[in-house]
């Protein structure tokens, strides 16, 4: 209430309210109230936003996560969110990610202006103790809410504020300082490692993939910090230690013929030919759950696209291609079974359709994808997800036509 009241005295005709309504407790509705009759007598437009907080898992987290969906809704892109933590949250906040383990990234706590993908937040209080703000929103004579949950010391951070806070005060009673003087130091690691990390991913690979014969040249830690950071993607948190540490052993480090795959967080990870990749699930899962026919009968024309599970193709007159008398007739398409060969165009002799696919590195999740053209048991060439390769056979001939690779299939959820 009391940043409501200084935002709207600094920048009038600038701000606008959010009230998050988590509708976990049953005064709730009235709180907003307040809110609004505050933001009416302030001449403040604001709005009464309810949300629905998962029950499973971490309540708080949850009810955090539901929070910032709903702050999503709202926000206009040149806008900034602006929150009201104070110093003893941050404290707060370091403390319980001390206690869970976390890193440098977690110890760096709460930012004063910490810039998110599409999202801008202010935190102009967070230097402030939350007695300082008690007796300004008292000077002032400001409506407030105590949120009874802040009491509850079955919740994480009541109980470090109701039960271990003052124990360690009584003994360190410039404690809040010190911890919140910390989280500034780990923001200033966190910066200088975010310099190196950036270095290291940029020369390891991109958000797919990482070489690891470069990744191996690296130290632990900073294997330890990019695989970390890499994992994360474009999720809010990162990955566990202990998952970290799993992908280097059952993955990076697994046998070179161990088809090791790890699953965490709707991705798949696992190693082929020297790289890590990273996979969404639904792409990774995508041979397990397919639908490609063993056999199907195609006919088409010249500029005709259409769409198989080894991508997009469209018919175009090529240089070197299959005859035309081909077009309007039923021609055979097949999954491959396995030990077929294939006479390549332009090459001398047959060879195994395998090693060609191998030379190809089509990675072994998009095989299933590949498909044989042909009539009348006459192989005419093989569709893939790096396009057609045409077969010799009678039916090659000069300005003649081709399937061409128009896009790879987009991999749906599932």
């Amino acid at each position: 209430m009391l940043l409501l009241y200084l935002m709207a005295k600094l920048y009038p005709q600038r701000v606008r309210a959010i009230y998050i309504d988590h509708q976990l407790q049953s005064p709730s509705r009235n709180w907003g109230k307040v809110v609004a009759d505050q933001c009416q007598q302030l001449d403040i437009p604001c709005v009464i936003q309810p949300v629905q907080v998962a029950s499973s898992g971490n309540l708080e987290n949850q009810a955090r996560a539901a929070r910032y969906q709903a702050f999503q809704q709202h926000i206009q892109p040149d806008e900034v969110l602006v929150l009201a933590h104070h110093q003893q949250d941050q404290a707060e906040t370091l403390m319980l990610r001390l206690l869970s383990g976390a890193g440098i990234h977690g110890l760096a706590a709460m930012q004063q202006v910490d810039r998110r993908e599409q999202l801008i937040i202010w935190r102009p209080l967070l230097d402030m103790s939350r007695e300082q703000i008690a007796m300004w929103a008292k000077q002032l004579n400001l409506p407030y809410v105590d949120d009874p949950s802040n009491l509850d010391p079955h919740y994480d951070r009541a109980w470090c504020r109701q039960i271990l806070w003052p124990i360690l005060q009584s003994r360190f009673p410039k404690m809040q300082q010190a911890l919140s003087r910390s989280s500034y130091l780990m923001q200033d690691a966190e910066d200088i490692l975010q310099q190196v990390l950036l270095q290291d991913w940029q020369n390891c690979g991109d958000a797919r993939q990482l070489d690891l014969s470069q990744f191996s040249l690296l130290s632990q830690a900073r294997q330890r910090q990019l695989l970390s950071a890499w994992m994360k993607g474009e999720g809010q948190y990162r990955p566990p230690f202990e998952m970290v540490q799993r992908i280097q052993a059952e993955v990076i480090q697994a046998k070179a013929d161990a088809q090791a795959a790890l699953h965490w967080n709707q991705h798949y990870y696992l190693r082929y030919q020297g790289r890590l990749y990273r996979l969404a699930a639904a792409e990774y899962l995508a041979e397990k759950n397919c639908s490609v026919p063993l056999q199907q009968t195609i006919a088409l024309r010249l500029g005709q696209s259409f769409l198989l599970p080894a991508g997009h193709f469209q018919v175009q007159q090529q240089e070197m291609g299959l005859s035309f008398d081909l077009l309007g007739r039923g021609l055979q398409l097949q999954q491959r079974q396995g030990g077929e060969r294939i006479h390549l165009y332009g090459r001398v002799g047959s060879w195994p359709l395998k090693k060609a696919i191998q030379e190809a590195q089509i990675f072994p999740w998009l095989r299933h994808t590949i498909q044989i053209f042909s009539i009348d048991n006459v192989m005419l060439g093989v569709f893939t997800p790096k396009g057609f390769w045409l077969a010799q056979s009678p039916y090659c001939e000069r300005d003649g036509w081709q399937p061409n690779l128009i896009s790879q299939p987009q991999v749906t959820k599932l």
